[in-house]
């Protein structure tokens, strides 16, 4: 399974690692399984850990003064996760880390994170590099809801994202995407027709 992870480091940076630094960085690491509707950080409590999914698909959401849960980020296999404010603020999580799936992690807590980084140089690159991605995407994201209909970004989220259309229920997808499961139920029946 670690083999994931190794192809995920060496397509975020652009280049090869050696058997070294990753056996090095895979020490650092700690395997974690977990139900499914299992909770990997809860808001409120200190996020400690930043996790990589092997296997399964879980979710971050914030929830609102009505209870309402509005997603944030899905990760499935391959994908990093974690409440980035709580973890490197050492603060309460301002997120929900969910599982949808059982799923199958690989966690490296803050002391690890920061040995990772100090002595792998190639790792402060690889970091550096995810979290800059994670920024950008976070801004774009931001940018679209403000700026395109519901239609569009569905569909552009579609397209960039079709296995999480297959394995995320279609109710957290549109909160993710800011719109009402009625609207994207709507969208995919007028889609399907097209």
């Amino acid at each position: 399974m670690k083999s994931a992870l190794r192809s995920n480091i060496e397509k975020t940076i652009g280049q090869t690692i050696t058997d070294s630094e990753f056996d090095q960085f895979s020490k650092l690491m700690l395997e974690k399984s977990y139900d499914k509707k299992d909770f990997l950080i809860e808001e409120g409590h200190v996020c400690n850990d930043i996790y990589f999914i092997e296997q399964g698909s879980c979710y971050s959401y914030i929830t609102d003064q009505k209870d309402d849960k509005h997603a944030v980020q899905f990760a499935l296999e391959g994908y990093w996760i974690s409440d980035l404010y709580s973890f490197f603020s050492s603060r309460k999580a301002i997120y929900t880390i969910e599982t949808l799936e059982a799923t199958k992690v690989l966690a490296l807590n803050k002391s690890n994170f920061q040995t990772a980084c100090d002595s792998i140089p190639c790792f402060d690159r690889f970091f550096r590099v995810l979290i800059q991605n994670a920024y950008v995407s976070v801004q774009y994201r931001l940018a679209k809801t403000n700026s395109e209909d519901a239609e569009k970004r569905y569909l552009e989220f579609s397209k960039s994202h079709p296995d999480f259309v297959q394995r995320i229920p279609q109710y957290l997808i549109a909160s993710y995407l800011g719109i009402k499961p009625q609207s994207l139920s709507r969208i995919r029946k007028e889609k399907a027709r097209k």
